[in-house]
């Protein structure tokens, strides 16, 4: 097995709406998707957005794109509107999400 960052298996692209980021991950070729649904889950991002504290995240998969789309909830500081962190709006979250470790198993 070896190890790789996100970032080199999928892009990312982040928007928000009040206090509730959107990330959708793509996969960079369709190889990788059946791992990245494997290990891109629910739960690990919500452990890796844990400083944020999601209320909520869902994963929506969308098998055919090769890609997903993660919903968190009240990870915005309020949002654009009733923050003063610009930090904190959803445009920077993608690349927290490619910061992820994904195990990748290696050829013989």
């Amino acid at each position: 097995m070896s190890t790789v960052l996100l970032h080199s298996l999928a892009h990312a692209r982040t928007g928000d709406k009040g206090n509730r980021s959107s990330i959708s991950l793509v996969a960079y070729d369709a190889k990788h998707w059946p791992v990245l649904v494997e290990q891109v889950t629910e739960e690990r991002v919500a452990a890796l957005f844990a400083d944020r504290r999601p209320t909520q995240v869902r994963r929506y998969l969308l098998p055919r794109l090769h890609a997903m789309n993660f919903v968190l909830d009240d990870v915005l500081d309020g949002g654009v509107n009733g923050s003063l962190n610009l930090d904190s709006h959803g445009k920077a979250l993608s690349g927290l999400l490619l910061s992820l470790t994904i195990e990748l198993e290696t050829n013989p």
